[in-house]
């Protein structure tokens, strides 16, 4: 869709960018995520997970702007976005996340990898 008016500011505006994280051992393939996605960067997977249920997956990984819908939708906790740093979202490699989900530690207000 073409628009009449650009906003004076339009070059200036940083689009936030989001990697999905999945914990597919939580899901119980309920679908909130997919139909709640407004960039339908989701869709379900063709696998199963441990309990036997379709966890979604990530079709779309460059669409995603990191607007936190699909874990607030989420009623397992099962998903969520991690912020991309405006200067690596220029650049056309995301990083890659590890295999397996890292282990924490909560002190206080800080998270501990």
């Amino acid at each position: 869709m073409r628009y009449w008016r650009v906003p004076l500011d339009s070059k200036e505006i940083v689009v936030s960018r989001g990697i999905v994280v999945i914990l597919e051992e939580r899901c119980k393939g309920c679908g909130y995520c997919i139909a709640y996605c407004p960039r339908n960067v989701l869709e379900l997977s063709p696998g199963y997970n441990v309990k036997g249920y379709h966890p979604p997956i990530v079709k779309k990984p460059d669409d995603c702007v990191n607007c936190h819908y699909c874990e607030t939708i989420c009623p397992d906790f099962a998903i969520y976005s991690l912020e991309i740093p405006p200067e690596l979202s220029q650049q056309a490699v995301l990083p890659e996340l590890p295999a397996e989900i890292p282990k924490y530690a909560v002190d206080g207000n800080n998270l501990n990898f």
